[in-house]
């Protein structure tokens, strides 16, 4: 990749445009030119309408286990503050910038919020303890709490301190960060139900009750153990295979690393490694509380490990997947290919030969080696069904209407 990718803001999903216009509009980007209002203020629109949404439909769009616990009055205090700044940034990026759209659009929304209700919104609905719902507001919990971290993080300690925060691909990968949270329930059952019906039978086992009884630390330990091992396996059947490889290729396809860069996960990927790696657990029966913990670290591992942050942790990184050792996975370098699959624990790519972490260096580009994926959501998650020749000319019809809606503009 070249170094010129990671300077000025990207807003184009092309991995060789180096562009200083953003896409959405086609005006600058610098600072000053009322960019970073309207995009902020696009966000706080949203994350503001969101959450005016999730209080107009609770059954609809908030989990049932994480209702109990909101705070609602700081809830509210908080919402009317990020309604306020919506308005205001795009209020600002109104007046700085000649295309009124993202100023625009940040008020309205900003609007729509207050017309529905604003932060004293009262609760509708009939909110019932279990059903069908969309995790609105899981999407919108994960992406202040992360945020919140990881962009201080990635400004202080950066890896790279030139590469901007909304880089090339990062709606892309904000469109999975979006799907992942909004169908949480769809994904955990599709995950949990296969195992839970092959493996019914050992429900009663002895076995189940005498692991579940153990210390909750050890417990989380051989959790770790027992899954990095199976992803492991997992993770480089995917290298290996063709047809997998097409599915976990959209991950690699990334060509700056950030902690958003994480989400890119196809839906097939997604479910056939969880899939798998829930079958031990389950019919090994570990506690609850267990298996709460080890989801709590592994959504922090897998978020970390992608981040643009220069930490190395001495002697740790040997014991432990690191940042800098999952950036070597993610390199295009020769060195680096398919080296590197553990998630937690190097220590199965140290015993099966395929462990890479030179001392104090960092990979210099990150993607694919073969045919790059196309770059969005959508295109993304067809590419995989499609031979080659027809993804081809399904993208480039694809960039043919984009092209033209833009020219039209």
């Amino acid at each position: 990749m070249n170094q010129n990718n990671f300077s000025e803001s990207h807003d184009s999903e092309s991995p060789d445009a180096v562009t200083t216009h953003s896409r959405l509009d086609g005006e600058p980007v610098r600072f000053g030119s009322g960019w970073m209002s309207g995009v902020g203020g696009l966000i706080l629109g949203l994350v503001g309408l969101g959450c005016v949404l999730c209080f107009q439909f609770p059954d609809w769009f908030t989990m049932p286990q994480l209702r109990e616990y909101y705070p609602l009055p700081v809830i509210r205090a908080m919402l009317h503050l990020v309604l306020v700044a919506a308005f205001l940034l795009g209020s600002v990026s109104l007046i700085l910038r000649r295309n009124k759209l993202m100023g625009g659009i940040a008020i309205a929304m900003s609007l729509a919020a207050a017309l529905l209700g604003g932060s004293q919104v009262p609760v509708h609905g009939e909110v019932t303890p279990e059903g069908p719902f969309l995790g609105l507001d899981w999407f919108l919990l994960n992406l202040i709490f992360w945020s919140a971290v990881f962009i201080p993080l990635e400004r202080f300690f950066a890896l790279r301190p030139e590469q901007p925060i909304f880089r090339h691909g990062w709606r892309t990968d904000l469109t999975y960060f979006f799907a992942s949270s909004l169908l949480i329930q769809v994904t955990t059952l599709l995950t949990l139900k296969p195992a839970q019906v092959l493996f019914a039978w050992t429900t009663s086992a002895s076995w189940r009750s005498a692991i579940a009884s153990q210390n909750g630390f050890l417990q989380l330990l051989e959790i770790l153990l027992i899954t990095d091992f199976v992803q492991y396996w997992i993770h480089r059947l995917f290298h290996r295979i063709p047809l997998l490889w097409r599915f976990h290729q959209i991950h690699h396809s990334t060509e700056t690393m950030d902690w958003l860069a994480g989400s890119r996960l196809h839906l097939v990927d997604v479910l056939v490694t969880r899939g798998l790696t829930y079958v031990p657990l389950f019919a090994l029966g570990f506690s609850d509380t267990a298996m709460v913990f080890y989801a709590i670290v592994v959504t922090v591992q897998a978020t970390f490990i992608h981040a643009n942050v220069r930490f190395c942790f001495g002697p740790l990184r040997y014991l432990l997947a690191t940042p800098q050792f999952h950036h070597w996975h993610h390199s295009d370098q020769p060195e680096a290919i398919d080296k590197n699959f553990a998630v937690h624990l190097p220590i199965w790519d140290m015993l099966f030969g395929s462990y890479h972490l030179p001392r104090n260096r960092w990979p210099s580009s990150y993607g694919v080696t073969d045919a790059k994926p196309p770059h969005g959501y959508l295109r993304q998650m067809l590419y995989p069904f499609l031979s080659k020749s027809k993804s081809a000319r399904v993208i480039a019809e694809m960039d043919k209407q984009q092209k033209n809606r833009q020219e039209n503009r």
